[in-house]
Order: structure tokens, then C-alpha cells, then sequence
């Protein structure tokens, strides 16, 4: 059945009646298009690897969840196969509606509804002890905080539409990586926003290496996280790396995967040398053990 929609000759309206848990799941829309979808389990934190599989007299496919949209494009066109799906630490356990428009290259558009069930996920909580400084932050310093929390929105806002990395993200130092993302953290007896990130132990003065190749776009000190580097890996994927002793990087430079771009410290809101490592994705905050396991190309 077709209908005409806002202009569009839409082919197809399809309701996907099955529920994507953690398997791997193929769409097929009439005109021959396969996107694939694919995540070990679906809960706050985990990433959906998204795959356009077969793609005859495709133009583009829009992937909408939630507020965010996610564009794939045959392979050798302008923009990647591929898109990642962040699932954010505050999702609630409940069904998500995921939309995909196929644009062919005729004009025609074929249009499909997916669920995306989202599970429960525990999280622990932590009592810390830190300057009371980094709790409750004295009136001279809220200007410099509201200042670098903008800085830091302008920083996640612009991403390369073009993929950045290279093969499959590595731990970004060796030492022993706490479990702790999404921890209910409680600071001197107060409670704070959710740790997004996970803590690895790095002693005072080590090396830490990007765990992708990408684009530094910020490196420099922040009053709640200390000596900070972001990068870029495209997509609307980044890495975020804190509490350093001293930056080898500056924004703008290119990084390879593996390169160093700071040396491990314990400056910002921090009770000793560590290396917090963080990732968002188009605003998600997620697991960065959920990258370690995606299957992304070279």
C-alpha cells in the first residue's frame, strides 16, 4: 500500500512486530534494503551498532531515536555505512520507538517502525571524600564553572560527519578498570549526578593513549574535572579523558590510535592518581566497555 505524505511518495509503512533484545536483528524493507542491528544487550550505557547491509538504488537511510537522527549512505557516498546508537545512563527501563526512512534514489521512500526494548540496569553507590571546594564550589569560582560547562556543550556540539577511527578501540591505559559507570556517587554526604564514566588506575605521571584515532577538540584544565582532553572520533562519538598532570595535546591536533596524550595525575575533583575515561555519543553518556566490544570497520 502507498500514500502520499508531506510531498513524498511513501511505498511503504511497515510496524516491525518484533522486539530487539540483545541478538542480532535484520530489517528488510520491500525494496530489497537490509540494515542491520546489532548490541550484546540492550540497557543504559550500551551502544547499537547500526549497518546498512544491502543497499540496491539506495540514495540514503535516516535512523531516528529518541532526538537524535543517524544517516547512512551506500558505501563509497558521502557520508558512512554505519551508525552507532547510544543508550543514555538515565534511559528508563521501558520500550523505545526507532524509525528508519529509506530514500531511494527515484524519490520513492519506505518507512519502518522498530521497538527497542530497554532493560533494568543496577548501579551501585559510593560514598567519596573530597575538598569541600569540589562540593559545594565557592561564589568566586561559579562564573569559571558556568563558563567551562558552556565550553564544554560547544566542545560535544560539532562532530565529523565522516568516521575518524580506526579498527577497534583499545583501553586507553593498563592499569585495573573499575566497574563503576553510573555509580550513584555521594560526595561528603551529599549526593551528585551519576558517575558516566569508569575510573582506571594510573599512577602519578604515566602515559595515557587515545583509545581511537580522532580529532582533540579540547584540552585544557576544568575546574570539576582537572586537566582534560576530548576527542573526536566522528559519528557524534567521543572520548573523554581527566584528572591529568600535564596534557601532550592541544585542540585541533590529529591523534592516532594509541598515541600519548597526557600523563596520568589527580587534579579536579579527584581523591587520587586515575585516569577517568568517559564517552558520548551524540549527547548519550555510555559505557566506554561498550565500545571495547563493538566489531567497528578499519
Amino acid at each position: 500500500m502507498a500514500k502520499l505524505l508531506k510531498g513524498r511518495f511513501i511505498m511503504l509503512w511497515f510496524i516491525a512486530p518484533s522486539v530487539f533484545g540483545g541478538e542480532n536483528v535484520t530489517l528488510r524493507f520491500p525494496g530489497g534494503t537490509e540494515v542491520g542491528l546489532v548490541a550484546p544487550t540492550i540497557e543504559p550505557g550500551q551502544i547499537i551498532l547500526a549497518r546498512l547491509l544491502q543497499a540496491p538504488d539506495v540514495k540514503k537511510v535516516s535512523i531516528r531515536f529518541r532526538d537524535a537522527v543517524y544517516e547512512l549512505t551506500p558505501r563509497g557516498q558521502a557520508l558512512e555505512t554505519f551508525a552507532l546508537i547510544g543508550l543514555d545512563l538515565g534511559l528508563k527501563p521501558e520500550s523505545y520507538e526507532l524509525k528508519m526512512s529509506v530514500f531511494l534514489q527515484d524519490g520513492r521512500v519506505e518507512e519502518m517502525k522498530h521497538q527497542v526494548l530497554v532493560s533494568a540496569r543496577d548501579f551501585s553507590v559510593k560514598k567519596l571524600w573530597v575538598k569541600e571546594e569540589f562540593v559545594r564550589p565557592p561564589p568566586e569560582v561559579q562564573d569559571r564553572i558556568e563558563r567551562e560547562s558552556e565550553i564544554l556543550e560547544i566542545a560535544y556540539s560539532v562532530s565529523s560527519e565522516k568516521w575518524l577511527g580506526e579498527g577497534a578501540f583499545e583501553r586507553p591505559h593498563p592499569g585495573e578498570t573499575k566497574p563503576n559507570f553510573g555509580e550513584k556517587r555521594i560526595y561528603n554526604n551529599v549526593p551528585r549526578s551519576a558517575h558516566s564514566g569508569v575510573d582506571i588506575a594510573a599512577p602519578y605521571g604515566s602515559p595515557v593513549r587515545a583509545s581511537n584515532s580522532g580529532r582533540v577538540v579540547l584540552a585544557r584544565d576544568l575546574y570539576f574535572s582537572g586537566k582534560t582532553v576530548i576527542i573526536d572520533h566522528g559519528l557524534g562519538l567521543f572520548t573523554f579523558y581527566c584528572h591529568f598532570s600535564r596534557l601532550k595535546v592541544s585542540r585541533g591536533d590529529a591523534v592516532k590510535k594509541g598515541a600519548v596524550i597526557a600523563l596520568a595525575g589527580s587534579t579536579g575533583r579527584s581523591t587520587g592518581p586515575h585516569l577517568h575515561w568517559g564517552v558520548r555519543l551524540l549527547g548519550s553518556r555510555v559505557d566506554p566497555a561498550a565500545l571495547l566490544s563493538l566489531a567497528l570497520p578499519e
